[in-house]
């Protein structure tokens, strides 16, 4: 009995001394995994995901005495726009204005936070790849402080003359409806904006409808922005075209600095504007912007007597507008915006001056509350 009691008390003591080095262990391996956790790199990547994440936040801060924010993740609307566009050549006392009949569009539109974009359709001629229609992209990112624009059009060959002067020895009415097919004018590109007073006015809220803006106020802006530009003239169809409406046997002397092939250009602009959010009525907004670009164009065709390297005759003065008319209560919005646009381009032959706008009327419904905003089930 008592080797019994012995052997017993041995195997005990030796089960708690086992315990004991199981517990230091533990607290050891505890120790490493602390130490490890607070050394300096794994610190620094923390402190660096805290700054990136604070950052991508402070993109959409607001003050919410000012501006409601978006309840929602996702939005859905539908969207009419009629087009309107002017296109004016002149050279040495001669010019045409250009514009093809007005043209509507239909096109869906799907938002996710600030990323929105869509496509618009001729309700004549439905598709996206038919050859000489005016075709329209956009892409869209907004926040409260910063917004982008990556934007692609072509226009169509349905212009037609809508005003000439080509002399003062000839009626130059006779021209006016003439179709003409061969001018073509594309651009390509992206724009970016700063919103100064991004806290208590915003953007969005006229032009995105993803916030409400609660209070009248407003901001001043500031951009940049980039494009590829295309100027395709048909010349042999625009001198046919002009001397067969003069008929008579007649021959129309048009300025040669009206007969080019073609141009393709660069543009890179610096902007600077105010916008202004009128709050007039609960849930209602009436908004109107106006930016002036300084415009740098270089050109990367074959332009005749063009100078070469810098020279400040290559700055025009370019410019957008906009307006706004938005109901939204969160949940439900709808509303008109009226955007008009010019771009400019001159050289030592010829200018060339776009003018391009577009009236816009939507509905639209958002959906999927974010987490903060979903009601508690009791």
């Amino acid at each position: 009995m008592r080797w019994l009691l012995i052997c017993a008390l041995v195997l005990v003591c030796s089960r708690a001394a086992a315990q004991e080095d199981t517990l230091q262990t533990d607290r050891l391996h505890d120790e490493m995994l602390a130490a490890d956790i607070l050394k300096p790199d794994t610190v620094k990547k923390s402190h660096e995901i805290g700054i990136i994440r604070e950052t991508i936040r402070g993109f959409d801060r607001l003050e919410d005495e000012y501006i409601e924010p978006n309840h929602y993740e996702f939005t859905v609307m539908a969207q009419i726009t009629r087009t309107y566009e002017n296109f004016i050549l002149s050279s040495n006392g001669q010019s045409l204005r250009l514009a093809p009949d007005g043209q509507t569009k239909i096109g869906p539109y799907f938002g996710w936070r600030w990323f929105f974009f869509g496509y618009t359709f001729d309700i004549k001629n439905i598709g996206f790849s038919q050859n000489g229609l005016r075709k329209e992209f956009d892409i869209s990112i907004y926040s409260s402080q910063v917004g982008v624009d990556l934007f692609y059009r072509r226009t169509g060959t349905d212009y037609k003359i809508r005003d000439a002067k080509l002399g003062d020895e000839i009626d130059n009415r006779i021209f006016e409806g003439l179709p003409f097919a061969g001018v073509n004018v594309g651009m390509t590109g992206v724009s970016a904006y700063y919103i100064f007073n991004h806290g208590r006015f915003s953007y969005p809220a006229a032009f995105a409808q993803s916030t409400c803006q609660k209070i009248s106020c407003g901001s001043w802006l500031a951009g940049a922005g980039f494009t590829t530009n295309t100027l395709d003239m048909d010349y042999d169809e625009l001198e046919r075209a002009l001397n067969e409406r003069m008929g008579g046997g007649v021959e129309l002397e048009v300025d040669s600095g009206l007969l080019f092939k073609d141009v393709r250009y660069n543009d890179f602009m610096l902007s600077g504007g105010y916008a202004y959010n009128w709050v007039f009525a609960k849930n209602w907004l009436f908004c109107a912007s106006a930016q002036l670009a300084a415009c740098y164009k270089t050109s990367y065709g074959k332009v005749a007597d063009e100078k070469k390297g810098f020279d400040f005759g290559k700055f025009n003065i370019d410019g957008i507008g906009r307006f706004g008319l938005v109901y939204n209560n969160t949940r439900f919005y709808m509303g008109a915006s009226f955007i008009l646009r010019t771009n400019n381009y001159r050289t030592s032959r010829f200018t060339a001056n776009n003018v391009f706008g577009s009236f816009n009327a939507y509905i639209g419904y958002n959906f999927v509350p974010k987490k903060k905003y979903r009601k508690k089930k009791v």
